[in-house]
């Protein structure tokens, strides 16, 4: 009997990963309703969750694949509003045209600063990364290089033009961050299936046998950085284009908090445990509107729980792929 069993669990493993793959792009299009079926509001959070998805799923690439702890990864999230913030405004750039700069900047920023700390271990390189963010909203709040707006920050950022057609609405806006998630999944999709990504898991499960077998280890962990910062300058440029505005306050190291407990909560290294901590954060609270000034009180709860009872996160990426 048990020989039976051992011979059937393969077939239900693929079975169920075969469901999730089906099911992913089917919740997907019914997303795709949110705009005809639901009121104005919903549409404003359903294009939010799709910006947070982006930057949680950035974070996860750190500390859900490759094992680092970075809690300053709002810094990222802010260079990509920041830069498009400031093209649109300054220099007229159409705001589509800021994206590859926002990406790179965010990406070469990512890869100088974790260049010197990627040596460091744990709690070590968490301390280094809020030292980044605190630096990071001290400078946009002294009015960088006379162009961040200081504490108000920058406002009046229009929307994105494709086609002759103007993203004025949340309706536009909704579809053009749902797309850009599902771009976003696919690529999430092809790392973990790919040597890079594979990489990566070999260095957080055992970094000395990976460096035995001759992985760079530092070369592979400040890649690793690089990616994750600039899917996360990506969200920012459409953070900036869904609210047309930017300030300090959104990039705070409570954002980089929120973000890394997603990603624990949710799941390390799985992109429905991602999603799911993303929507238990953004979504759920708007459900129940009189407690949402508590989503913090209830997401550190619901963090403890987890920990103890779930230690892998709610919906844990699966076993033995590596």
């Amino acid at each position: 009997m048990d020989k039976h069993m051992n011979q059937a669990s393969p077939a239900t493993s693929s079975g169920s990963t075969r469901a999730l793959r089906l099911v992913g792009p089917a919740l997907w299009i019914l997303g795709l309703l949110i705009p005809q079926l639901l009121s104005p509001a919903w549409i404003t959070i359903g294009g939010i969750f799709a910006i947070y998805s982006i930057v949680a799923l950035s974070q996860d690439i750190v500390l859900g694949r490759a094992g680092m702890y970075d809690m300053g990864h709002a810094v990222y999230f802010g260079i990509g509003a920041y830069t498009s913030a400031i093209l649109s405004l300054y220099f007229n750039w159409p705001i589509l045209w800021t994206i590859p700069v926002a990406i790179v900047l965010a990406a070469a920023l990512g890869a100088i600063l974790s260049a010197p700390i990627v040596k460091l271990r744990g709690d070590y390189l968490l301390v280094v990364t809020i030292g980044f963010n605190a630096i990071f909203v001290l400078a946009m709040q002294n009015n960088l290089f006379g162009m961040t707006g200081g504490a108000d920050g920058l406002f009046g950022i229009s929307g994105p033009t494709l086609f002759g057609h103007m993203f004025g609405t949340q309706s536009d806006l909704f579809y053009m961050n749902w797309v850009v998630l599902a771009v976003v999944l696919w690529l999430m999709g092809n790392l973990d299936r790919s040597s890079l990504g594979r990489t990566f898991r070999y260095i957080k499960h055992d970094e000395l046998a990976a460096t035995t077998l001759g992985v760079n280890a530092r070369n592979y962990k400040v890649a690793a950085f690089a990616l994750s910062a600039g899917l996360a300058g990506l969200a920012g440029t459409l953070f900036a284009m869904q609210l047309s505005a930017v300030s300090p306050g959104s990039f705070r190291f409570t954002d980089s908090v929120v973000l890394f407990a997603i990603v624990l909560v949710g799941g390390q290294a799985s992109v429905p445990g991602v999603l799911l901590g993303t929507a238990m954060m953004f979504v759920v609270p708007q459900i129940f509107t009189e407690f949402a000034q508590y989503r913090y009180l209830a997401f550190g709860v619901a963090m403890i729980l987890v920990m103890i009872l779930r230690p892998q996160g709610i919906w844990p990426a699966r076993k033995g792929v590596i």
